[in-house]
């Protein structure tokens, strides 16, 4: 994952793509920043795929809801720079999954962790993040495992 965000920004950078160079650097940033974080926890690997994919998803939720507060604030060409740049984001996650693959996982990891009731949520999160990290917006998928387990 890491290979391909360099990649990408050496290519920005050959292409004086000036918008999505800024982007990759902060991906980049976001990155570094974790790794720092795990060695001063004495995790010297870095962060794994899956932690990127996680960063990733973080920065895309920040730029949705920055996007958001900038168009009810009329600052319309703010909001399309985060626009853009959660497309420059999202060419690094793995496809989205649509709604009936996302009910067909919620079923997979509620028989798999044998769920009965709303004290299991966490454990059918716990399975569904571990599957599908990047995968599905997390916070939609929360409430409808909740009206599963009703």
């Amino acid at each position: 994952m890491r290979d391909r965000i360099n990649a990408s920004l050496k290519e920005a950078m050959k292409a004086k793509d000036a918008p999505r160079l800024s982007t990759l650097r902060l991906i980049n940033a976001a990155i570094k920043d974790q790794d720092i974080a795990l060695r001063g926890e004495g995790i010297d690997t870095g962060v794994t795929d899956e932690q990127i994919l996680s960063i990733l998803a973080k920065m895309i939720k920040q730029r949705q809801e920055s996007a958001s507060t900038y168009e009810q604030a009329g600052r319309l060409e703010l909001a399309e720079k985060e626009r853009a740049e959660i497309k420059v984001i999202e060419e690094f996650l793995p496809r989205q999954l649509n709604e009936d693959e996302v009910q067909k996982a919620i079923a997979e990891a509620m028989e798999e962790v044998g769920a009965k009731s709303i004290r299991d949520m966490g454990r059918i999160m716990a399975a569904l993040k571990a599957k599908y990290a990047g995968q599905m917006d997390f916070g939609k998928v929360g409430s409808a495992v909740k009206e599963r387990l009703k």
